[in-house]
């Protein structure tokens, strides 16, 4: 028996290093993802918008594949809509949301920072977070739509000396801010992990985020799941909105073995 795929659903391209992630621990399962070009991007919408545009995204999707699980590999779509998702739909999701928490624990100093989008970065979610779980720190939330859209949009042509500089300036405004860990809370900042390192490492800095605890969490709760059934397919990247798909998505697909799809 073919088992039901695992989805992950993102505002764009961010959470496809969650989807790298979790084929190394899921081998055979199949994974989709969906990247909503037509809403993008969510973090600087309000709270309804987001939340509509999550339970009209994991409507289709579900309809269309079928999931056993679904991973919300988006930051801002975590703390905004996940209970909303859980409370409309019977699949388990798993969210994705700022590893405050290990950063805490990392820190030396107690001076901690957030890269996020607005939302998240300003939200009551990350708030509750820091008193949760970082309570003897000192957090310094900030936000960069700037570097979302570079992902997005821009990553996919630009050379190894733009991704640093892009980079460069983020790490510069936290190394004001003396901090020694640094959680990237927008899967989109992912992409630039390797620029992230180079530059924190050089500094004694730090670099979190939360692909494992969320891969195990989905692999938990798979195991827990009784096994359906499902037709066969290959890896495959959805994108929403009108065709043609920009070229970016095609280099995206070809960057994580995924098929190209339009029109969910």
């Amino acid at each position: 028996m073919t088992p039901e795929p695992v989805a992950f659903l993102d505002s764009g391209v961010g959470g496809l290093p969650y989807l790298a992630h979790a084929r190394r621990l899921l081998p055979g399962r199949r994974l989709v993802y969906v990247a909503d070009r037509e809403n993008f991007p969510y973090g600087e919408k309000d709270r309804a918008a987001i939340v509509a545009a999550a339970l009209s995204l994991a409507e289709r999707l579900i309809n269309r594949e079928h999931p056993g699980l679904v991973v919300v590999a988006c930051n801002t779509m975590s703390v905004v809509a996940l209970q909303d998702l859980r409370a409309r739909f019977p699949v388990p999701f798993v969210g994705v949301v700022p590893a405050v928490k290990p950063a805490a624990s990392l820190s030396r100093r107690k001076r901690v920072g957030v890269l996020a989008t607005r939302q998240t970065a300003e939200g009551e979610y990350l708030r509750n977070l820091i008193l949760q779980h970082a309570s003897g720190c000192d957090v310094v939330s900030l936000s960069s739509s700037v570097l979302v859209e570079f992902v997005e949009k821009g990553l996919y042509r630009a050379g190894a000396h733009e991704r640093e500089q892009r980079v460069r300036g983020e790490v510069d405004r936290f190394l004001a801010e003396g901090i020694d860990a640094l959680v990237l809370g927008c899967t989109h900042f992912l992409h630039l992990e390797p620029e992230f390192r180079s530059l924190l490492d050089a500094e004694g800095i730090a670099l979190v985020d939360s692909r494992e605890g969320v891969t195990r969490q989905a692999v938990r709760l798979l195991k827990e799941r009784p096994l359906q059934g499902c037709a066969e397919g290959p890896d495959a990247l959805y994108v929403t909105g009108p065709l043609p798909l920009e070229e970016r998505y095609q280099w995206f697909a070809g960057q994580f073995d995924l098929e190209l799809r339009g029109g969910l």
